[in-house]
């Protein structure tokens, strides 16, 4: 979940909360949260029992625990549903993952993050970072750098004021100037690479889901390790990425997926 905006008022600091608590993984106790609160302890208890009240938090009077709530399990869905490529992916990474033989990610662009909105794993998985559900950085992901690459100038620089630049692994593109330069190269080929930008010893080539009109809707990428396969080698899969991004593109076509790059139009009182 992206980060609310300053000014969003108690909405944006409700969910503030909640993605405290989802950051934990498991059940977590309130003092815990308020060691990594920036509320004071009144303010965060009082969010914290409305969030339980309205069912976006669940709470386990015997471990003295809180959790994401049913409810919150419950829009999720509908939004996976409704907001996600996945629903029409699925059918076409199922396929692209058992015609190459290696781990397929699905994601989309979640205010300057990569969401992973699914993942097929190869026969033989190997452990990785990404999951369905996790978010990751877009600068140093192949997915990230394939979506990236196709965004407008307004886009793509409001975008880049949200990276951290944070250098994960010595090949982490860790500027914004060379990162700029590595996606006029993307533009030029038609692909990403994963240089073993996020994880040591963990390679991809991404490509990008675009509608007819140029519009980035999420991008996937083929998936694996140096210990198996080299990079030139995993390149030979990018015709069989691509045509399984075309077939994404097309069915998602009837779709109207949320602009998760651009801001949210302002609505005046009446």
């Amino acid at each position: 979940m992206a980060a609310p905006q300053s000014g969003d008022g108690t909405v944006g600091k409700a969910l503030e909360v909640l993605d405290q608590v989802a950051a934990f993984g498991r059940p977590v106790r309130f003092s815990e949260l308020l060691t990594g609160s920036k509320y004071p302890k009144a303010t965060l208890y009082r969010f914290v029992q409305t969030l339980t009240s309205q069912g976006m938090l669940s709470f386990d009077p015997e471990r003295q625990t809180y959790a994401p709530g049913i409810r919150l399990v419950r829009l999720a869905h509908a939004a996976w549903q409704q907001s996600s490529l996945a629903p029409v992916a699925r059918p076409f990474i199922e396929a692209l993952s058992s015609q190459v033989g290696e781990t397929v990610h699905l994601a989309q662009l979640d205010h300057g993050q990569v969401l992973y909105v699914d993942k097929r794993n190869a026969v033989e998985p190997i452990e990785m970072y990404s999951q369905a559900g996790k978010v990751g950085p877009a600068y140093c992901t192949g997915v990230g750098k394939a979506m990236l690459a196709y965004l407008d100038e307004p886009a793509l620089s409001r975008v880049l004021a949200q990276q951290s630049f944070h250098a994960f692994t010595p090949n982490t593109l860790n500027t914004e100037q060379k990162l700029r330069t590595e996606l006029g190269e993307i533009r030029q080929r038609g692909f990403a690479y994963d240089r073993e930008e996020h994880e040591p010893g963990i390679i991809c080539v991404a490509v990008p889901i675009l509608t007819e009109s140029g519009r980035v809707l999420g991008a996937l990428s083929v998936t694996t390790s140096t210990s198996r396969k080299t990079l030139d080698a995993l390149e030979a899969h990018v015709p069989a990425a691509q045509q399984a991004a075309d077939n994404i593109a097309r069915e998602a076509q009837s779709w109207r997926f949320p602009d998760q790059t651009s801001k949210p139009e302002k609505i005046g009182m009446a």
